[in-house]
This record gives structure tokens, C-alpha cells and sequence, in this order.
């Protein structure tokens, strides 16, 4: 989302490193909206990766934007700059993501076992979790006080 003017708009107006609460425009370098803990209390890593984090999520909120205006919109030439417009935002969401993964080798481990794989989604998910969190137990990693990343078990879950 950077640099595109839409996306102010699309978050009520706000500029980019802006925040409002209560009708007061508050610095987002402050850190309250965007850290659940102390910003001066993380490290310059960790809070780039909250950072990225929240820009992915951001990403796929756009994405998601411009399907809905897609769908209603019935001039061609407006779905067309609003098709372009969304695979901008795809294009940043997996330049997010990339980055992500790069910095936490078990993710990357877990995603390679899931993209651009054929069959059950689920299946593989649960298959590369288990293969990686094994892979990290032998080489002594902590995983965080168990073999799951803590995000639970798709299986059995309503669609």
C-alpha cells in the first residue's frame, strides 16, 4: 500500500503514519496502534517485522476491497484501473510475505510444504507442520512449548 493515495481513503481518510483516536491525530511512530507491547521495549527487528505483519494484512484487506468494487462496478474501463489497482496490492502482499518468510526460516519451511502444492490444502498444511517442527526439534530449536506453531488444527473445522 504504499504510495497509493486510494488507500487513505480506504482507511477513512487517515494519512499514512497517522493514527486517530477520539477526534486526535496521534504520530503512529508512538507506537499504542501498532505494538501490543512497549515499543521501546522491542527490539528494531522485531518491531519492522510488526511492521510487515501489519502491512500484509493491509494488503489482503485491499485485495479484498477490490473484488467487492469489482464485482458491482459495471464500467469496463473503471474495472479495468480497479483490476490493475488490485494486483498492485497482490504484488505487495507476496513482497510482505516473501520478506516474512525469509526472516523465519520454520514459516518458510511450512509454506514450501503448502503453495503451489496439488491436493488437499489441509493435508499438506498439517504434513508440512509436522515435517518441519521435527526438523527444528532435531537441530534443538525452541518451538515455542510444543510441535505446534499454535494456530490449532484445521482438520474437522467448518467450511
Amino acid at each position: 500500500m504504499r504510495g497509493s493515495t486510494v488507500h487513505s481513503a480506504q482507511r477513512g481518510g487517515q494519512a499514512p503514519g497517522r493514527s486517530w483516536r477520539a477526534g486526535a491525530c496521534q504520530d503512529a511512530g508512538v507506537g499504542f496502534d501498532q505494538y501490543h507491547e512497549p515499543a521501546e521495549e522491542l527490539s528494531a527487528e522485531t518491531r519492522t517485522f510488526a511492521r510487515l505483519c501489519a502491512s500484509l494484512t493491509e494488503e489482503a484487506e485491499a485485495i479484498g476491497w477490490y473484488q467487492q468494487r469489482l464485482s458491482v462496478e459495471p464500467d469496463g474501463e473503471a474495472r479495468a484501473i480497479m483490476h490493475d489497482a488490485q494486483g498492485e496490492e497482490f504484488k505487495h502482499f507476496c513482497m510482505d510475505l516473501e520478506f516474512l518468510l525469509r526472516r523465519t526460516p520454520l514459516w518458510r519451511e511450512i509454506a514450501q510444504g503448502i503453495l503451489f502444492q496439488e491436493g488437499d490444502i489441509v493435508e499438506h498444511g498439517e504434513a508440512a507442520e509436522e515435517e518441519a517442527t521435527e526438523g527444528e526439534e532435531a537441530r534443538g530449536a525452541p518451538l515455542s512449548g510444543g510441535e505446534s506453531l499454535g494456530i490449532g488444527s484445521l482438520r474437522g473445522a467448518a467450511s
